[in-house]
């Protein structure tokens, strides 16, 4: 029994960072997936796929598969730039902007 434990990116469709910060152990798939010739479904016999653990840090989550004897691998975040604007989003509304503020 494999897992990986890593920081989750922060979802595309959203700005903020909200679910970045826990660190996850995620067990590796012990079988193939299989459609369901009647449904189309796609399924597998392996429960722990679907298990997902939430720690604080990295050290916790290491510390865990440890005990258990389970073999891991970490995958370190990739760091992130800060995006903020001198203004931020009132600046956009500001009555003392240089050049009018068009759609």
């Amino acid at each position: 029994m494999r897992a990986r434990i890593y920081r989750p990116a922060r979802n595309t469709m959203q700005s903020g960072t909200a679910g970045t910060r826990d660190w996850l152990l995620e067990f590796a798939p012990a079988e193939a997936r299989e459609t369901d010739p009647l449904m189309g479904w796609t399924s597998s016999g392996d429960t722990q796929s679907q298990v997902r653990l939430r720690f604080a840090t990295q050290a916790e989550a290491e510390a865990f598969a440890e005990a258990r004897g389970i073999k891991y691998i970490v995958i370190q975040p990739k760091p992130r730039a800060a995006n903020i604007r001198p203004g931020g989003y009132a600046e956009n509304f500001s009555t003392n902007r240089r050049q009018v503020w068009t759609h």
